[in-house]
């Protein structure tokens, strides 16, 4: 379906462009990412779940798409809306516009992706829908109120697996990706237990590329059922949605810490802050892309990272920024913790530790997936404290 389109705003914004990709029309969150690849690593990520994605770089789909770009089995933001879509392809697979069309993802090309931009910037992230000419504004802006808010709004039940997943190698990934039933052995390997809130293939690879075994375990799994397992190490994983409505896993996280290491990555970490006594908050139009740069305070190191998020932490004091490059301690109900890291471009939280060991997590995505290899080395660092207990 290609034609006439156009994105509408619920403040009744409309930005005109071409309509192409999937059939239909799709609501949710509009969001955008700065990132100049990684197109389809963005909409298979399970973290932009009922969301619609900006592209601020203006070609996309210069290089194609492949099975190895997917973050996950399926698309799971709703739409794509880019300055000009490519429908390249250099490797004689399917091109960006025909695997959109083959995954009934609707996009919008040739709009004014810069203006939107500054739009939501100056006003905040906001519900919005991609639509057909033929669907009139009044029907639009009915089906974009009719979208619930991203506050409050617990997402990560409804993207993780069904049933327990067990990976040893980079072999069982594949085949879970594909739909198929890994064979799975941990064979002696760490074994790193995740509650599967919408954890990124690429997390899951480079723990296995580290010689862990993975165990995805739906989400609702108790604390008790999981250490049930015998896991050497619990990552906490990225996910969409406000981690303020996920607080009966928050208490299930309480719950693991002081009895296994525990690690937390974007959502993750958010759930980490509120287990250890930090309140959660919205973010006026996120962190999305791979050009952020972090500052981890104790070392004075400065990564560019991959980040996708939408709500951070607040500071023990209550404070959203840390106006300081400091390390801020403070008391949690498992011992003393610490702000590790800090985000240059706005000074939110960017990681948190407990002081004695045993937990920490960051707000960024060291897999990259796409993005810079910076932070590569904490998976390094994860699989120590996995093979460490």
């Amino acid at each position: 379906m290609s034609g006439d389109g156009y994105l509408l705003l619920e403040d009744g914004r409309r930005f005109d462009g071409r309509f192409c990709g999937g059939e239909g029309y799709a609501v949710g969150e509009v969001v955008f990412t700065t990132a100049m690849s990684g197109y389809q690593e963005s909409l298979t990520d399970p973290s932009y779940a009922a969301q619609i994605l900006v592209f601020t770089y203006p070609h996309i789909g210069n290089y194609g798409t492949a099975p190895r770009f997917c973050e996950s089995q399926r698309p799971w933001a709703r739409a794509a809306v880019m300055r000009e879509a490519r429908n390249a392809r250099p490797e004689g697979g399917p091109g960006w516009l025909d695997w959109l069309r083959a995954e009934g993802i609707p996009a919008l090309s040739d709009l004014d992706t810069r203006e939107l931009v500054f739009h939501i910037r100056a006003k905040g992230a906001m519900r919005g829908g991609v639509f057909p000419e033929e669907v009139g504004e009044r029907e639009a802006l009915e089906l974009v109120l009719g979208e619930p808010p991203m506050v409050g709004r617990n997402l990560a039940a409804q993207v993780g697996v069904r049933e327990a997943t067990l990976l040893g190698e980079e072999a069982d990934l594949d085949r879970h990706l594909a739909g198929q039933t890994p064979v799975g052995s941990a064979d002696g390997k760490p074994l790193v237990a995740i509650v599967d809130t919408g954890v990124k293939a690429s997390i899951l690879r480079e723990l296995l590329r580290r010689g862990a075994a993975v165990l995805l375990l739906p989400y609702g799994t108790k604390a008790q059922q999981l250490l049930g397992h015998g896991p050497d190490l619990v990552l906490l994983a990225n996910g969409p949605g406000d981690p303020a409505a996920l607080a009966p896993f928050v208490e299930e996280v309480g719950r693991l810490l002081g009895r296994v290491p525990v690690f937390g990555i974007c959502l993750g970490h958010q759930l980490l802050c509120r287990a250890l006594g930090l309140e959660t908050f919205k973010l006026p139009f996120g962190h999305r892309g791979a050009n952020h740069p972090v500052k981890e305070l104790a070392s004075g190191r400065i990564a560019i990272t991959s980040q996708n998020h939408g709500f951070a932490a607040r500071l023990p004091d209550g404070q959203t920024v840390l106006a300081e490059d400091r390390v801020v301690r403070f008391e949690s109900p498992f011992g003393e913790a610490a702000i590790s890291h800090v985000n240059l471009y706005d000074r939110t939280v960017e990681g948190v530790e407990l002081v004695g060991g045993g937990a920490a997590a960051v707000q960024y995505h060291p897999e990259a997936g796409p993005g810079p290899h910076d932070s590569f080395p904490l998976f390094e660092r994860i699989v120590a404290m996995a093979k460490e207990g």
